[in-house]
């Protein structure tokens, strides 16, 4: 297929347009170009995507273009599964919100719920939210969706995983039936299709082309170690390949706790993420890591969930996981739209099962890394941070107490 030249040949506008240019996206891709023009036209619509495809703006192009700032009520509503990733859908919404006049409010818990209220009295044109927040505020009466124009279901896959099913058919139920519905997922299980044909009216049904179950973009490999050796076998491959950014997964948040003290010990530049933390602690965290004051990000899935941050080259399966699933929704936070990553997996005698299961999924056999020996030893400091185009050095050399790359546990 080819790829459009221009966004303008896909309708949204010389506005948006531009907005997207002053951002460095200047080509479609593959699901923007086959969603776009037909959601503009008011076609609900079924979309099956990897992450790391640019579906965030396949579904908010359109939103955009279609909301008239000139009507001070709800126009268009997104339900996302976690914190994380509303928050990362609305930082995009509001850049697009420069071209119109239109008012964002992202609703998640954890935040003042009364201050959500007093907002959603005034004129506001969007929400992004999570379905436990929003169905509180169905309840309160403190939101409106009765003039709605557009809903959007992300990651619907995972709000099926997660249990929000119900909520979320008791959302919709809340909804106009004559609104436009848009789902998008990275799979499409049997209750999301049947989900789809409850409140959907002849829906599109596009689904992106991938020549592998996992991205192309994606280099994997096995460290094979054992359960003791584990943590020297992941500072040693860091310590050799020097990764510029990257986020390491464990099972579980005890673990995460674990790993994270462990590597602040031996002087790397991290910290935790994980469900136990405050929603401004879990901000904090992830603001840290978006400005790379932060080298790595010690995570679990759920707190992870569809995060998509600019720069990581490098996915950790310190933990590697018994859900296939899983594995291709960890290792997608690198090798984003076109760049390319490496996603590395620790295997233990213990976990040779799980790592089997994994390739027979994907129907590739993961190289293995040399032998991981013994990480060398140091004294406590930040890595040596391999420069991007433009950027300066500044991982790895002395820094003063005041430098906001100084390694300590955050």
């Amino acid at each position: 297929m080819n790829i459009m030249s221009d966004f303008l040949d896909l309708g949204i506008g010389k506005d948006l347009k531009d907005i997207l240019k002053k951002n460095g996206i200047v080509q479609p891709t593959q699901i923007q170009e086959q969603c776009i023009r037909p959601l503009l036209k008011g076609r609900d619509v079924v979309a099956q995507a990897h992450t790391g495809t640019g579906k965030t703006l396949a579904f908010l192009l359109p939103i955009m273009k279609n909301i008239d700032p000139s009507k001070p009520h709800v126009q268009g509503l997104i339900i996302t599964p976690t914190r994380e990733l509303a928050i990362q859908i609305t930082a995009e919404a509001k850049k697009l919100a420069e071209a119109k006049d239109i008012n964002i409010l992202s609703a998640y818990g954890g935040q003042d719920v009364e201050r959500q209220r007093k907002r959603l009295k005034g004129a506001i044109h969007m929400v992004i939210a999570t379905p436990g927040r929003l169905i509180d505020h169905l309840k309160r009466k403190s939101i409106d969706l009765g003039k709605l124009k557009m809903v959007v279901l992300d990651e619907a896959d995972q709000m099926l995983h997660m249990g929000f099913l119900q909520d979320v058919e008791d959302i919709v139920r809340n909804t106009p039936k004559g609104r436009q519905t848009m789902f998008f997922s990275a799979t499409m299980p049997e209750q999301i299709r049947k989900l789809a044909s409850r409140y959907m009216k002849n829906p599109l049904h596009i689904k992106t082309e991938n020549k592998k179950v996992v991205l192309d973009e994606i280099e994997q490999v096995v460290v094979k170690t054992t359960e003791k050796r584990k943590l020297e076998a992941l500072c040693k491959y860091i310590d050799e390949n020097n990764p510029f950014m990257g986020i390491i997964f464990c099972n579980t948040k005890k673990a995460a706790i674990k790993l994270n003290e462990e590597l602040g010990k031996r002087g790397y530049n991290c910290d935790e993420l994980h469900g136990d933390m405050t929603q401004s602690k879990r901000e904090k965290v992830m603001k840290s890591f978006r400005k790379l004051q932060l080298q790595f990000l010690v995570a679990t899935d759920l707190a992870a969930r569809g995060l998509d941050v600019e720069g990581i080259t490098h996915v950790f399966n310190y933990d590697i996981t018994n859900d296939t699933k899983l594995h291709i929704h960890r290792i997608g936070r690198t090798g984003r739209a076109g760049e390319s990553g490496v996603a590395v997996t620790l295997v233990t005698p213990e976990t040779e099962e799980a790592l089997r299961s994994i390739e027979k999924a994907i129907k590739m056999t993961i190289k293995n890394d040399k032998s991981p020996g013994t990480s060398r030893p140091r004294e406590r400091r930040s890595y040596n941070k391999p420069k991007k185009p433009g950027q300066k050095n500044t991982y790895g050399k002395k820094k003063n107490s005041n430098s906001k790359y100084k390694s300590k546990r955050r």
